[in-house]
């Protein structure tokens, strides 16, 4: 597929929905420390209970990290609002070059366990989050001179057991693999590329530590950190966007193409690389 022709992402706008935390956090703060200014469209503006961060401490950590940073309170289920944030983020920085859709809810229930407000709420984020998110930002990106839409979604394998054991999210999440395989072609004339990126591994965010609470004690350490992600998402938005797009990639593989082959750093070093969790859809 290719090494990234660009070399860093200083000055480049990014506009990455769930920011706050987790991954969407570890991506904007790796972009930061190239000089990137970083939208942190997200909903959390007063601290959660039991997850740390807020639009306005990622803010703070971007700030500090090199980059600069707009924090914007968003619903992305709510169109005015996405439209709001994303007009204000081209109006801050003078446009936008690179939409993050990271935001997702996740609820791993099989169908007849599954409230339908849990299915529409997953359905809302996940797949038409992204629909809107990228409807909205595309007139901006078409004005890039290296656009990037990045999708946080699995490859788009249509077989029966990654749907059986949780149909509901798994359609949440597959409509959000199926935006990238659309967008790629309708945007690939305005040189946007839509891409989709995927943990090979479980990846060790603060929300898995919640959902993980009763499982075995060593399950926490056989993740990888949200840094790997970050790397591979950061490494996939340098590439030529009319050259590489319609791609579902996965981070281990992304990084062994720039010429990355040790991955100890991404893991505790208590924990061996062959007992690592996979991750859905993988």
């Amino acid at each position: 597929m290719g090494r990234s022709q660009h070399a860093d992402l200083r000055g480049r706008t990014l506009f990455i929905t769930g920011a706050s935390r987790g991954i969407g956090l570890a991506i904007a703060l790796r972009a930061a420390r190239e000089g990137a200014n970083v939208a942190v469209a997200a909903k959390t503006t007063e601290p959660h209970p039991k997850l740390p961060g807020t639009i306005y401490t990622a803010a703070e950590q971007i700030e500090a990290a090199g980059g600069k940073a707009l924090a914007l309170a968003v619903d992305i289920r709510d169109d005015e609002q996405v439209r709001a944030a994303i007009e204000r983020t081209a109006a801050v920085f003078g446009g936008i070059d690179i939409l993050i859709n990271n935001a997702s809810a996740i609820s791993l229930t099989p169908t007849r366990a599954t409230e339908m407000r849990r299915f529409d709420l997953m359905h809302a984020v996940n797949t038409r989050g992204t629909l809107l998110c990228s409807k909205l930002a595309s007139a901006h990106l078409a004005r890039s001179a290296n656009p990037h839409i990045l999708v946080l979604a699995p490859p788009l394998k249509l077989e029966p057991r990654w749907f059986a054991p949780h149909l509901p999210y798994s359609l949440a999440k597959f409509g959000m693999s199926l935006c990238v395989l659309g967008l790629a072609g309708e945007l690939a004339a305005e040189g946007i590329a839509v891409n989709a990126l995927w943990p090979r591994t479980v990846i060790g965010t603060a929300a898995l530590q919640v959902a993980l609470r009763d499982a075995p004690a060593d399950a926490l350490r056989r993740v990888r950190s949200p840094e790997i992600v970050a790397d591979a998402a950061c490494a996939l938005v340098k590439r030529d966007s009319r050259a590489f797009t319609g791609q579902f990639c996965i981070d281990e593989q992304v990084l062994r193409e720039e010429g990355v082959s040790d991955f100890s750093p991404y893991r505790d070093a208590s924990a061996r690389e062959e007992d690592l969790l996979s991750d859905l859809f993988v």
